[in-house]
């Protein structure tokens, strides 16, 4: 796996944004109000897919954004365009100075449990710079944590034992959002991408063969200039590795019952050159002409004249058809013919499948006694059918130290005032029992302590005594500079299997799943009540 680059170029810009940001900062500014200390935070309303949890993903791309931010000449001159005409040159110069150096940043790990209503971003710091970011911020987490949660639960449809690759890059919504399709699915669950601009910048594993038009292009009279192989070994004679194809072609339709004239001469000229240029990792495309009378029997005259010279065949591909069939019956003839020819290891030669693969599909091709081994998926995990967009919302909950709250006239689009602190609880077996919010200045849960809590969207409170607490909300970035170390891609993605192993199945099921639970502290919700009744804070 390469190492991880910085993307320059494909991280987002301080004009990756809404006008009324611009807007508002010159309110603010005009108001004398652009240094007033102030606090927002970003976070869902409900689980994606009608699930019961979601993946926290994009805080690396995040910090990445935050400790570029700065805003340039051409920028400013930009903004000076759309603004009125009279706006006073001082603002744009005002402008021009700003940085991310009074900004913090809390957030959720990335690759956690993230649940509605809990923060995955808090992020304090002057009232106009912190508005600034609120588009920018929600434009990085909220499509990166909807591919991974997407990821994640392709992954638990597919079990720990397929392997996923992402292939969706020429499907996704433009270059970066395949990059970031491509990175986050691996965060999610998948094994590997075929996107090489991912696996260059960001470190993710990338996999790929050969498609249809490569086997089209041969039509079986090109002359390979030059067709000789050495053994795998590296001692011995070079073998002429067409003839020997040739060879065996006639020894495999015999086996088939096939007529030596039924498969394609150009689809096996193809396979030949393939395996020329990739001995060691030759796998075949099944589907072009005809699996059974073509596909199949050129792949293994291919395979089994490598197979002489000491090389393995890697495996097929179906990308047509019914394939949960297909593979099972392909299963069986490498079956009968690693026993026809004695090469024991033609019977476990990988099985990989691909075309339009949705969670229905993968959970038919997933089912015990399947036989296929790699999955590509691509439109399904790029794209997201199921639920397009997260929702993520960026709202102020403080401003000079005065909680700040939404009442609306949508009791769901309510926020929760102040500044908070989050933490996970846990009964004695490590099973997750709820998350709480409860203001900053409260003392945190302790272990083995009752609490009274309440339940979001209860009507009444309930106690709780965890047996380990948790705390959430860590501190990536303050006054701008980074503070913690962030994890690479890949351990990322490890922690993301460990915190979905942390569900319950009930959590966990992807149809009808119990709702996780996330409650308030009493001194929070005796704020939310306050205020929603028009008291002051």
């Amino acid at each position: 796996m390469a190492a991880e680059q910085d993307p320059e170029g494909l991280a987002a810009r301080p004009l990756l944004t809404d006008l009324y940001q611009a807007t508002m900062a010159l309110g603010y500014w005009r108001a004398g109000r652009a240094r007033d200390p102030a606090e927002f935070e970003l976070f869902f309303r409900r689980c994606p897919f009608g699930g019961a949890f979601a993946l926290a993903a994009g805080l690396r791309d995040c910090v990445r954004f935050l400790r570029a931010f700065r805003l340039r000449d051409a920028d400013v001159q930009f903004l000076a365009s759309v603004l009125p005409p009279d706006t006073d040159p001082a603002f744009f110069e005002h402008l021009r100075a700003l940085d991310c150096s009074g900004v913090t940043v809390r957030a959720l790990s990335e690759g956690s449990l993230a649940f509605p209503g809990v923060p995955v971003l808090q992020v304090s710091g002057p009232l106009l710079v912190a508005q600034l970011l609120e588009t920018p911020l929600l434009c990085l987490v909220s499509y990166a944590s909807l591919v991974a949660t997407n990821a994640a639960r392709l992954r638990l449809i597919a079990g720990p034992e397929k392997r996923l690759l992402e292939m969706g890059l020429r499907r996704a919504q433009g270059p970066n959002g395949g990059l970031t399709a491509s990175t986050y699915s691996y965060l999610g669950g998948f094994d590997s991408s075929s996107n090489v601009l991912a696996g260059q910048l960001c470190g993710v594993p990338v996999a790929g063969t050969l498609a249809h038009s490569f086997v089209t292009s041969f039509s079986g009279t090109e002359v390979p200039p030059d067709s000789m192989l050495a053994p795998a070994a590296g001692q011995g004679p070079r073998v002429d590795l067409a003839t020997c194809v040739e060879g065996w072609l006639e020894r495999v339709c015999a086996h088939l019952g096939l007529g030596v004239q039924e498969p394609h001469p150009g689809e096996r000229a193809a396979f030949v050159a393939y395996a020329l240029a990739f001995p060691r990792a030759f796998q075949g495309l099944l589907d072009t002409y005809s699996v059974r009378r073509s596909g199949l029997p050129n792949f293994l005259a291919v395979a089994l004249a490598l197979g002489e010279l000491g090389y393995r065949a890697v495996g097929v591909r179906l990308d047509s058809g019914d394939l949960l069939r297909q593979a099972q019956e392909i299963r069986g003839l490498f079956k009968s013919t690693a026993a026809r020819f004695q090469v024991p290891w033609l019977e476990s030669v990988p099985i990989a499948v691909s075309n339009n693969i949705d969670e229905e599909e993968l959970a038919r091709l997933a089912q015990e006694g399947s036989e296929v081994n790699v999955i590509g998926i691509g439109t399904s995990v790029v794209t997201c059918p199921l639920q397009p967009s997260l929702g993520c919302v960026y709202k102020l909950v403080s401003v000079g130290g005065q909680p700040r709250m939404k009442l609306t006239e949508d009791p769901e689009k309510q926020t929760l005032p102040g500044s908070k602190a989050a933490f996970r609880l846990l009964g004695s077996d490590g099973s997750l029992l709820l998350d709480l919010l409860q203001l900053a200045e409260e003392p945190p849960p302790q272990a083995g302590q009752e609490l009274r809590v309440w339940p979001r969207g209860a009507q009444e409170s309930r106690t709780v005594r965890p047996a380990h607490v948790e705390p959430l909300l860590q501190l990536w970035v303050q006054d701008g500079q980074l503070c913690e170390h962030l994890p690479s891609l890949a351990e990322s993605r490890a922690f993301a299997q460990l915190s979905l192993s942390r569900l319950s199945p009930a959590h966990r099921r992807l149809e009808h799943p119990e709702p996780y639970q996330v409650a308030l502290s009493e001194k929070l919700q005796a704020l939310v009540d306050r205020l929603s009744a028009g008291g002051s804070p």
